[in-house]
């Protein structure tokens, strides 16, 4: 049985591809587009994952959100405090919910008075530089390295200029399976378009060890 990390790279990134390549935004229903509406939803996603709680959890709570109709920081800012509590509670997003309401509500209204409810707007502040993007994300309530490093991640695909997005976790990852340890080596694996699908698998890899023993078992 040849192992994974004697495996070609392009074949492991296939691999990692096909079985854990599903960027949270899908995961979520977000139809991630350089429109306002998906980002703003990936923002909120981002939101909900910037504390400790379970990936499938946060997920769950963007999908309740959206589902009442918060899908835009206009419709964020127009629901009460309340329905932003009870549309997370449904999804069991428990001990944070009060606090991640006034989060999202807060950082709507950011996005509206800064970026007039578009992030693109945040992206030519920045001037298309990704560490600035980066910072600027972190002015919105509750997004920190994490949520600006998932938010990165997951808008590669639309953002060109933050490409190659590969987080600490997702390199590590790439390392223990033989992969490229750079994020420049990692965008050589794949097409453009799915550098998103790769680093939300490798990051996946990361946070279940038994998911990287499964591979190499299977290799």
């Amino acid at each position: 049985m040849t192992s994974m990390t004697s495996m070609a790279p392009a074949v492991t990134a296939k691999r990692l591809l096909e079985e854990y390549g599903r960027t949270h935004a899908e995961e979520a229903g977000i139809r991630l587009r350089n429109t306002p509406a998906p980002l703003y939803q990936l923002l909120t996603l981002c939101v909900l994952f910037s504390v400790r709680i379970r990936a499938d959890i946060a997920v769950a709570a963007a999908r309740e959100l959206f589902a009442a109709g918060l899908r835009t920081p206009r419709a964020m800012t127009a629901a009460s405090w309340q329905d932003r509590v009870d549309a997370l509670g449904r999804a069991h997003y428990r001990r944070y919910d009060e606090s991640t309401a006034t989060a999202l509500g807060a950082g709507a209204e950011l996005v509206l008075d800064r970026y007039g409810g578009d992030l693109r707007r945040l992206r030519d502040e920045a001037g298309g530089d990704p560490d600035r993007i980066r910072e600027l994300l972190q002015e919105v309530p509750r997004i920190g390295p994490v949520g600006a490093d998932i938010f990165c991640r997951e808008a590669q695909g639309v953002w060109p200029e933050l490409r190659p997005a590969f987080d600490g976790r997702a390199r590590h990852a790439a390392a223990e399976l033989g992969l490229p340890k750079t994020a420049t080596g990692l965008a050589r694996l794949v097409t453009a378009e799915d550098l998103p699908r790769l680093a939300a698998a490798l990051v996946r890899i990361e946070l279940s060890k038994g998911a990287a023993a499964d591979l190499r078992e299977t290799g």
